[in-house]
């Protein structure tokens, strides 16, 4: 687990990207930057305004694709990637 003061102001805007993003589970987030849910929430509760925070919670809240115990299938083999995304993204766990 990382500290929070550890995170550069880049990682921290990634991060916040990638929980606003729809498909990109916690898991990913946890995987790429080792932060569990209960702190990728405390992060955004902190850095971002709150009526973002509120908005951002209530999309979130019971979505599966944000959980991968709760998807019905397999994301990352249903949808299209891009041969660049890691290149793009930086994206530490991008398949080749």
């Amino acid at each position: 687990m990382k500290n929070n003061s550890d995170l550069s102001p880049e990682s921290i805007d990634r991060i916040i990207e990638m929980a606003w993003e729809d498909r990109t589970p916690f898991d990913a987030i946890e995987a790429q930057f080792g932060l569990p849910e209960k702190e990728v929430i405390a992060l955004m509760r902190r850095e971002i305004s709150p009526q973002s925070w509120r908005r951002w919670r209530k999309r979130v809240q019971g979505r599966a694709t944000k959980h991968r115990q709760k998807q019905q299938f397999e994301i990352e083999e249903a949808r299209f990637r891009c041969s660049r995304q890691r290149g793009i993204s930086n994206n530490k766990i991008s398949k080749r």
